[in-house]
């Protein structure tokens, strides 16, 4: 096992390139404390290191990260911090069960979400989407292929 990851990852940090592996998930918001306000009404736990400029909830090595847009734009150099129609990007949530899928669409409803697509089947399971306040999309999804630990973290490796 390397340093940087897990047995079956490269640790291609030693050979001058980033190790496998993301950090930080970004997302541009148009108010940090509502948007704070919603997925803490998920049930999310907000990191004490969070200030009113950049809210981080762990998840288990990694963080989701809140940051005003037009601040994130700037600091991108990016010309705009508008953008319309579909990303091509979404977060994904995998359900430990079937009904699950619908309970947490409900609850980011509850929390202020908008549900995209119901709890509905598919070829492999379940799945269904929704958006928070500012827009962004997350699959709720339960598939028997996933293989999750005791901890909620997926084994990349394995197949159900």
């Amino acid at each position: 096992m390397s340093e940087h990851g897990g047995a079956n990852q490269p640790d291609t940090a030693r050979s001058g390139g980033p190790a496998q592996r993301v950090h930080l998930i970004v997302l541009g918001v148009r108010d940090v404390s509502s948007a704070s306000a919603f997925y803490e009404a998920l049930g999310w736990r907000k990191a004490s290191t969070s200030h009113a400029e950049f809210v981080k909830f762990d998840l288990g090595g990694y963080a989701l990260c809140l940051l005003q847009r037009e601040a994130f734009a700037r600091d991108a150099l990016e010309p705009t911090a508008q953008g319309s129609g579909f990303a091509g990007f979404a977060l994904a949530y995998l359900a430990r069960a079937p009904e699950e899928v619908a309970a947490v669409l409900a609850r980011a409803a509850e929390a202020g979400g908008t549900v995209v697509k119901a709890a509905s089947p598919t070829a492999w399971g379940v799945a269904g989407f929704f958006k928070d306040p500012d827009g962004h999309l997350f699959e709720v999804i339960y598939e028997q292929g996933w293989i999750l630990d005791q901890d909620h973290r997926l084994e990349v490796e394995q197949l159900g």
